[in-house]
């Protein structure tokens, strides 16, 4: 599945081309902080095999003002160096790859 295009943003890493989206409005369980912000990333011209990060943050638009790091151009790129070590391959068709960096994520009561 691709990502939406809009609020999509571009990102070079190692001299690939990506496309990386943060959700611009946290789910349910994300606006309470019951569970961490997450991100996806694919291949800009062959987008295949998704690459969705689960990061060890809130959103930044939680409902309870949480303080939040924000999701930064060099984490992104350091989770893609991370995925492709860890197998992941964006040309190849497949269901989408998860990163989960989410340890010492702390939920909200």
């Amino acid at each position: 599945m691709a990502l939406v295009r809009k609020g999509s943003r571009r990102i070079v890493v190692d001299g690939t081309v990506y496309r990386w989206r943060l959700r611009g409005r946290p789910t349910y369980f994300q606006g309470l902080t019951w569970s961490p912000c997450s991100f996806a990333v694919e291949h800009a011209d062959t987008p295949r095999m998704t690459l969705v990060v689960t990061t060890d943050q809130p959103h930044p638009s939680n409902w309870i003002g949480r303080e939040a790091e924000p999701v930064l151009p060099s984490g992104v790129a350091a989770a893609v160096r991370l995925a492709l070590r860890e197998g992941w391959t964006p040309t190849a068709a497949g269901s989408a790859f998860h990163l989960d960096q989410s340890a010492g994520f702390t939920p909200s009561n």
